[in-house]
């Protein structure tokens, strides 16, 4: 028994290899984060595990029931022999991870394989491994998470159950039996612990790998707080430099810098300072031209300051869809850049091209001859931006289906800012799906808080409005409105046809607006400790010297009841409107 005890856990260090290596597969972490499987997904883990438990039957060993000696597996068994194996592992582990179809299916395999082997034990073994799937598919309601404790208990039961079936199936009966106390405790023990082992590697090693994403999700996140009020005015020396000392502290590569087409703008690390001269290198040109990133061993004729040895991570820089210019991240060694790292200064470099693409739309409203008329430059609120990432990266691990789709809002939404400062006039259709992407973000944050109501009349989404003029006023009765309620809040968003106008009202049941407030508000900035009111004067403006003085927003508002915000914009057809021009003049 001591003997076979041995050669049973020199098995279990091949089922902690094989753990470990089956972390890295994409269908396996799906397995672990998400609660539902598609198809694809579900066959390959069923598979998957019905060979694992027939690799689990192939390494073990035979006994000879005559003369009781142990021989390494054969392809198929003689009468009197029997198999000492850890086949249980792969399908419990299935059942445990996957609930019932993936017990289930991987038994099926497994065990109907430990059939076509033969021997007097090949009924009962087969039969135990089907019946160990769903005794782990049971414990799958349990909850994702198992113990290493309660894992080690299913493991071991599940081998205690093949044993008892042995018993009861097998015949003769005597050698059933004598079967069952030469391998039943070995067995029992060693699958037990082989059980608890591939659970507890495969938990700690994908949450290594959950805490590392989660770190750089930080990082990122505190580059791009760092880095905002730099980019946001320009990609010059003095905030190029900047930003380049930012990520030298929170990268700690051996040097950063970074240049515009042309010219170095900054150059920052241990050995160098801010400097000026030509890049035009093979390996820059490059970059620029194709707008890729790039990664090289060599680093001679990238900086002067550098030498020879070291590799780099160039990355575009992009406004557009063009590219202006380049981050550049040196290392001692090519050793030293990661995919992770990879992936990071890329994301990086698009975080940096976002913020560079917001610094000219903003320089454009500054140059632009229609100051008035663009007065609503889209803003990006910080906060904001801040509590979506949170929301979806705490959302990845739980629910990656509805984290993707948040990511994609959040993408649209700041996309929609962004076109917003050069476009006129946008379809009612534009405007709402950009609330609508908002609305989906802040619908996420406040959960079963808020009901959102949005009754329109198709026929008129092609009519046009100035862009940016919904999604400030429907915030407003977010942030000022609703914010305070413990639950029930509601926002109401009604498009109606009135006569030869377009009427929009949007209405929230939250805290009101104080009567001294409500008289300023849409009129003029108006200092307070919730805001400015710079959104709704904006917006007020803007209706105003687009079409007339009666398209303004009218405020009504009862304090702890709601306030309903309303406008009226005339129909393009009425005042033959095409599209193109910024203003439109009531006949």
């Amino acid at each position: 028994m001591l003997d076979l005890l041995i050669i049973m856990f020199e098995r279990v260090g091949m089922i902690v290899a094989v753990a470990f290596l089956l972390t890295r597969f994409r269908f396996f972490q799906n397995m672990i984060h998400q609660d539902v499987l598609d198809r694809r997904q579900e066959l390959t883990a069923i598979l998957f595990f019905g060979l694992f438990g027939i690799f689990g039957t192939y390494f073990g060993v035979a006994l000879d029931m005559q003369t009781f000696h142990f021989e390494n597996m054969s392809w198929q068994l003689d009468t009197d022999e029997a198999i000492a194996n850890s086949r249980v592992i792969g399908v419990v582990v299935a059942g445990l991870l996957g609930g019932y179809r993936l017990g289930i299916g991987a038994g099926l395999i497994a065990g109907i394989h430990r059939m076509s082997l033969g021997g007097f034990t090949a009924i009962s073994c087969g039969i135990s491994t089907i019946i160990s799937g769903v005794l782990a598919g049971y414990f799958y309601k349990k909850g994702k998470h198992i113990s290493p404790l309660l894992a080690f208990a299913i493991g071991a039961a599940a081998e205690a159950l093949q044993m008892l079936l042995i018993v009861v199936i097998a015949e003769p009966f005597e050698k059933a039996f004598a079967l069952v106390q030469a391998i039943g405790l070995p067995m029992i023990l060693a699958n037990g612990i082989g059980t608890a082992l591939f659970m507890l590697i495969a938990y700690n090693v994908i949450s290594d790998q959950d805490k590392m994403t989660a770190l750089q999700a930080q990082k990122t996140l505190r580059i791009a707080d760092q880095t905002l009020g730099y980019l946001r005015t320009g990609m010059r020396k003095d905030t190029a430099t900047a930003v380049c000392g930012i990520l030298l502290d929170e990268l700690q590569p051996g040097a950063v810098a970074m240049t515009d087409k042309t010219d170095i703008l900054a150059f920052v690390g241990s050995k160098g300072t801010v400097m000026e001269g030509s890049i035009q290198t093979d390996l820059t040109r490059q970059v620029i031209r194709e707008g890729r990133l790039i990664v090289t061993d060599s680093v001679m004729h990238e900086h002067p300051s550098v030498s020879a040895s070291g590799a780099i991570v160039i990355a575009p820089l992009k406004t557009r869809g063009e590219t202006i210019g380049t981050l550049k991240l040196f290392y001692p060694s090519r050793k030293a850049i990661t995919d992770v790292t990879i992936e990071l200064i890329a994301g990086l470099a698009e975080l940096l091209s976002n913020q560079l693409e917001i610094a000219e739309a903003d320089h454009a409203y500054q140059l632009a001859k229609e100051a008035e008329i663009q007065a609503l430059q889209a803003q990006i609120s910080p906060h904001f931006l801040f509590n979506s990432m949170n929301i979806i990266i705490s959302l990845i691990r739980t629910n990656p289906d509805e984290a993707r789709k948040l990511l994609s809002s959040l993408s649209f939404f700041l996309r929609q800012n962004l076109e917003g400062t050069t476009a006129k006039m946008v379809t009612l259709q534009q405007e709402l799906a950009h609330v609508e992407a908002y609305l989906m973000i802040e619908e996420a944050r406040f959960i079963d808080k808020l009901k959102i109501c949005i009754d329109v009349d198709p026929s008129i989404l092609q009519e046009k409005i100035p862009p940016l003029t919904l999604q400030p006023i429907v915030e407003n009765a977010i942030t000022h409105g609703i914010k305070e309620l413990d639950a029930n809040a509601s926002v109401h968003i009604s498009i109606h046809e009135l006569g030869d106008d377009i009427h929009i009202i949007v209405e929230d049941n939250g805290t009101g607006i104080v009567p001294e407030r409500l008289a300023m508000l849409g009129q003029d900035q108006v200092e307070s400790e919730k805001g400015t009111g710079l959104g709704l004067y904006n917006v007020n403006r803007r209706l105003k010297m687009t079409f007339d003085e009666n398209s303004g927003l009218a405020i009504e508002s009862t304090p702890n009841e709601g306030t309903k915000i309303s406008f009226h914009i005339p129909k393009s057809e009425v005042n033959g409107y095409d599209g193109n021009d910024s203003r439109i003049g009531r006949g």
